[in-house]
């Protein structure tokens, strides 16, 4: 009886072994081409950020005029004016070797930057429309909402947001808009927010209480 065990033992350990080494020669590989692609990266020439997809906040159609004393709101009012008037890029999933292989070394610092905003921009805005939904003023969100996600943003409480009052206010067809869209995002929230939102879809036929 001891013999079947021990050979099923050395079988395993033999198995365990050679995953090991697999794993380790493709750890080592991808390292590897990491650091290649590094140092290619960094000699890499600066170029123009010229023709690059800055994002411009529409002021003019953001529902400023919904007026509230609460420092929150001012808080977030002066925030979104503040960033419009700086230069904005989505640059969610690229990395930073990507950005330096894409437009030189040179220009990390400034795009790192135009990242930062556009991530503060479109956290400010989930915000912004969580309150105004909070406090009852759906289609304000709404507008909101509507803007974050023509940014491409991977923020996945904005299209549950938006989702929500699709679904309370007899829009559900355009839920599915929302799929396409979050479809094609870069990111890593893709697949989460993809799954969300089709649950969202499959019960959009549900009469709305």
């Amino acid at each position: 009886m001891i013999l079947p065990y021990f050979a099923s033992f050395i079988v395993f350990i033999i198995l365990l072994t050679y995953e090991i080494r697999k794993n380790t020669r493709l750890a080592k590989k991808i390292d590897e081409g990491f650091w290649d692609r590094e140092v290619k990266a960094n000699s890499t020439r600066k170029k123009s950020l010229e023709h690059l997809d800055y994002l411009k906040v529409p002021l003019e159609s953001l529902p400023f005029h919904i007026e509230n004393t609460d420092l929150e709101f001012l808080d977030i009012h002066a925030r979104i004016q503040t960033l419009a008037d700086k230069k904005i890029v989505n640059l969610t999933g690229l990395t930073n070797t990507d950005l330096k292989m894409m437009y030189g070394a040179a220009n990390l610092t400034l795009l790192s930057q135009y990242d930062q905003d556009y991530t503060l921009l479109v956290r400010t805005l989930q915000k912004w429309a969580s309150l105004l939904y909070q406090k009852g003023y759906p289609c304000e969100a709404q507008t909101i909402l509507e803007y974050a996600i023509s940014t491409k943003t991977d923020v996945s409480g904005t299209y549950k947001l938006l989702a929500t009052i699709y679904q309370n206010t007899n829009q559900t067809s355009r839920i599915e808009e929302l799929l396409q869209i979050a479809s094609t995002l870069q990111s890593a929230m893709q697949k989460p927010i993809v799954r969300m939102l089709q649950e969202f879809d499959q019960h959009s036929d549900l009469p709305h209480s």
